[in-house]
């Protein structure tokens, strides 16, 4: 997965905003964020059918009820076995590997690698490995982009390519994080676009975002089929901070920095093992996340869906029924999702924010019923904490826990930013986790944050 790459404009930026050009760039925009977002729709009710039609269709078919312990195991093989094949054999590698967090630099990818992304992400969402889809979304976004410019002049500078693969991405995330500019804020700090040249790459690509929500909406009550939108219906009261809660968060952040450092140096150790045979090693792995989740249901009673997938479905839930899971479910319950999160990490594609946002909401409600702290309070700096560690961009990991929460994330804000900015500091003082592998054939990607060298 990459973000759009920072442009570098060789003029004023004010004066290329009055230029004939750019206008003619902000009217693209507009008219780009209406295919990339009904193709955006379409790709996540895709995956959302076919996660009702394996987990919870076929079984009430099969068995006349909800499905067994076991059921995830064989459709978790299928999902490694396919997602290998897809990686090792159609151009482009299905994306970036989301191990590394968002990559920045890596620029938009060319039109003939886009459908080897869509079938890796369809594979990995739709079959239970555990990650997100707004890496992919935003790489397809970026490559329709791109394409477009292509299409209309194949000699475009790279700035009209930069301007308009931002705008296919917001437009494809458009709504995804509760809000368009939630999006623009995790492309833009992932991209590290500042100063002047932000506005040049900001504007085209709000505007095609709020065509995007616009069409997101739309389709949503013309079709029924969901608006896709992490939100929280259920959010529990907050209490005003108190010195107590403001000490816990500090122990939240450098909990969730050290979490953090886990999952990604377990991934990134096994990326070299996945190396030696993708298609093998890939469905081994898959196994293990299917193994993982019968043995959560099988010792909580909870259903394998908590364990499964990206965490965006399940938060909600998991939120509003915050005070009927007994610690020791919710221990069981961060301990499965984080050794699934890790093992999809490694040689799976998709998104890094959704079950990171799930682990740390998890934690914060186990840390809620410690002296001084309130559970909304908890749920905001596990989030913030869990975002930060994982994708190393601490405004977007703020604005993602306080703006989930609503009315109650303004209350519980300075937590947030205090467990944010330990977690952030700790992770980028702790050692570069996993070893270095060089690239592999079938899995290219740069790497953020880390030492100038290609990484698989």
């Amino acid at each position: 997965m990459s973000a759009p790459a920072a442009p570098q404009p060789a003029m004023d930026p004010v004066a290329v905003m009055r230029s004939r050009p750019y206008i003619a760039a902000l009217l693209l925009a507009a008219a780009l964020g209406v295919p990339v977002s009904i193709l955006a729709y379409g790709f996540l009710a895709l995956v959302a059918a076919v996660q009702r039609f394996v987990f919870a269709g076929l079984p009430e078919q099969v068995f006349g009820g909800p499905a067994p312990a076991w059921w995830p195991v064989p459709w978790l093989v299928l999902c490694g076995l396919l997602t290998a094949l897809t990686i090792r054999y159609l151009p482009g590698t299905g994306g970036h590997s989301p191990a590394f967090g968002f990559a920045a630099g890596g620029g938009p990818p060319r039109g003939r690698e886009l459908p080897g992304i869509v079938l890796a992400a369809l594979a990995t969402l739709s079959l239970g490995a555990v990650l997100g889809p707004e890496g992919p979304l935003i790489a397809i976004g970026g490559g329709l982009g791109a394409l477009a410019v292509h299409l209309v002049k194949k000699d475009a500078p790279p700035m009209a390519l930069t301007v308009m693969a931002s705008a296919g991405s917001f437009a494809a995330i458009s709504t995804l994080l509760g809000s368009p500019v939630l999006g623009a804020f995790l492309i833009m700090e992932a991209a590290g676009i500042a100063g002047r040249t932000m506005s040049l790459v900001a504007l085209p690509g709000l505007l095609a975002s709020g065509v995007g929500a616009l069409v997101f909406v739309g389709l949503d009550s013309w079709t029924g089929l969901g608006s896709f939108s992490l939100a929280l219906p259920v959010v529990p009261p907050a209490e005003p901070p108190t010195v107590a809660s403001l000490g816990w968060a500090v122990v939240m952040g450098a909990v969730g920095a050290l979490l953090g450092w886990v999952i990604r140096r377990a991934a990134l150790s096994l990326r070299p093992v996945v190396h030696l045979n993708r298609l093998l090693v890939t469905s081994a792995l898959g196994l293990l996340i299917g193994l993982t989740a019968m043995a959560y249901q099988l010792i909580t009673g909870h259903s394998f869906t908590q364990v499964l997938f990206s965490g965006q479905d399940a938060l909600p839930e998991l939120v509003e029924h915050a005070a009927g899971y007994p610690l020791a479910v919710l221990v069981v319950l961060i301990f499965c999702k984080t050794v699934v999160y890790s093992l999809s990490l490694s040689a799976f594609r998709g998104g890094p924010v959704f079950p990171s946002m799930f682990i740390g909401a998890a934690l914060g409600i186990a840390a809620s019923g410690l002296p001084g702290m309130d559970l909304a309070a908890g749920i905001g700096m596990g989030m913030g904490a869990m975002c930060a560690a994982m994708l190393r961009l601490p405004l977007t990991s703020t604005l993602l826990a306080t703006l989930l929460l609503g009315v109650d994330g303004v209350a519980v804000t300075p937590q947030v930013v205090v467990a944010v900015a330990v977690a952030f500091v700790i992770t980028n003082a702790l050692p570069v986790p996993g070893p270095g592998a060089a690239v592999a054939s079938d899995d290219a990607g740069t790497v953020q944050h880390q030492p100038p060298r290609r990484a698989t």
